[in-house]
């Protein structure tokens, strides 16, 4: 059996310790999201040449695999903060009792989706748009690609097993795999290639297919037959599940999963609001969510990497004078990130802008967007890894549940609905979908230096 391959930095440790073992974690963590989300943005860049209308069809659809990812998100991410602190523990049983549970969960959740998008995509679509071109475009797309969900589902599941034991190099290996694939098919079946016919945006929809059953089938390979620290097995996914294992995903999973639905809610929410735009707005909302997601893939990465070193930390029975000077170094760390993030927004933007062909009122409507994004950025790049990093791995699930909550139903929300009823530019509209971003910083500052957040979730 392996051992713990990184070390826990114990008071006194040099800062160099601190930061050598988050990149570590962080690199291939976030690696692996850039190569997930090149992806979609393949598909983007590829059906973009199509025009607006192609344009916002993938977005829509895009829209509804956002929600997926969002809800596969919250499972995945109660296994980790269980896992890592059993991992801190060295309890490998129950890492093992873990993945089993969730990986059913997975299953069950992903399917879901894809029956629901497969054999009912037009009325999943025109919930989301009520423009009848839209509609029709995205159809074509979700039809396809919604069979995907549950292929994705698993796949998430196994390397987030993974990562609970600090292997996380294996998910952007099997993801750069993935990548290769779904532009190798979406040049052959967009643009109709070495003799196949030109689908169009049904052709990127067959290509994101194909490669998320790859990826799967490389995760489950691997998992199964040569991971040596999980040592997990198809056998164990059919044992009688450990209760208390199961009440503590039910207990710490609830919030977590439930947060992640406010957070569904949310998509759902910002696509109907931006849907109710004309498609070239749709479009440079299109544009403008691409650099979000860019960014926020590395804030998610480090985010995760934060959250395994505070559970392996907690579940080796670490306390406040261990945790307290982890903390103050990830929030300096992330403050200046923040500020760095915004600037790399402003620099970059008319690049990310011209590598589409779109019209020159949705260009200009796409770099209000992205100022917009340059200011909302540095407060995700704070508030998203120090609540998500520290709060929540560190023992207090609820409390990230409970703020998100009140912020989108209270904040959001109702304002961008107000700004779209009275005719709001798109910048303003989307100035209110964002405006959480900042806000929680002035929450997070205090929870974070109370304190009062850390504990052992761990048997016993």
């Amino acid at each position: 059996m392996e051992t713990n391959s990184i070390p826990i930095p114990q008071q006194g440790s040099e800062r160099r310790i601190f930061y050598r073992t988050l990149v570590s974690l962080a690199l291939p963590i976030a690696l692996q999201d850039l190569i997930n989300f090149l992806v979609n943005f393949a598909n983007n860049i590829m059906v973009g040449r199509l025009g607006d209308l192609a344009i916002s069809g993938v977005f829509i659809g895009n829209q509804i695999y956002s929600m997926v990812q969002i809800i596969i998100g919250g499972i995945t991410a109660t296994l980790v903060i269980l896992g890592t602190q059993y991992w801190g523990k060295k309890d490998i049983a129950s890492v093992r009792s873990l993945t089993s549970i969730c990986f059913w969960v997975a299953l069950v959740t992903g399917g879901c989706f894809s029956v629901v998008t497969a054999f009912f995509p037009r009325l999943v679509v025109g919930i989301l748009s009520d423009k009848a071109d839209v509609i029709e475009s995205a159809t074509a797309y979700v039809r396809i690609m919604g069979i995907s969900f549950v292929f994705f589902s698993l796949a998430q599941l196994l390397v987030a097993a993974l990562r609970c034991v600090e292997k996380v190099r294996l998910g952007m290996n099997i993801a750069l795999i993935t990548l290769g694939i779904n532009i190798g098919l979406n040049y052959i079946l967009i643009f109709g290639k070495l003799g196949f016919p030109a689908l169009g945006i049904t052709g990127a929809a067959i290509a994101t297919l194909v490669a998320r059953i790859v990826e799967f089938l490389l995760a489950a390979v691997y998992t199964f037959k040569f991971d040596k620290r999980i040592e997990l097995s198809i056998r164990d996914l059919f044992k009688k599940f450990d209760a208390f294992l199961c009440r503590s995903l039910v207990k710490y999973g609830t919030p977590v999963v439930a947060g992640t639905i406010v957070w569904a809610i949310n998509s759902f929410a910002y696509t109907t609001i931006v849907g109710r735009f004309p498609a070239t707005a749709i479009a440079s909302f299109n544009i403008a969510g691409m650099m979000n997601t860019l960014v926020y893939i590395w804030m998610s990465g480090l985010a995760v990497a934060v959250g395994i070193m505070t559970g392996k930390l907690i579940g080796s029975g670490a306390g406040p004078e261990q945790i307290k000077p982890h903390a103050y170094r990830v929030q300096r760390f992330f403050l200046l990130v923040g500020l760095a993030t915004g600037l790399f927004v402003v620099i970059f933007r008319n690049l990310l802008i011209s590598m589409y062909a779109v019209s020159p009122e949705a260009a200009l409507i796409a770099r209000q967007l992205l100022l917009v994004h340059a200011v909302t950025m540095v407060g995700t790049s704070y508030q998203m890894p120090c609540l998500a990093g520290l709060v929540k791995a560190g023992g207090n699930v609820s409390f990230v549940f409970r703020n998100d909550t009140i912020f989108v139903f209270l904040v959001v929300i109702p304002s961008s609905i107000i700004a779209l009823l009275l005719g709001s530019p798109p910048w303003v509209v989307f100035a209110c979908l964002k405006c959480d971003q900042v806000l929680k910083c002035f929450v997070a500052v205090v929870v974070i230096n109370r304190f009062r957040w850390f504990r052992n979730l761990t048997k016993g």
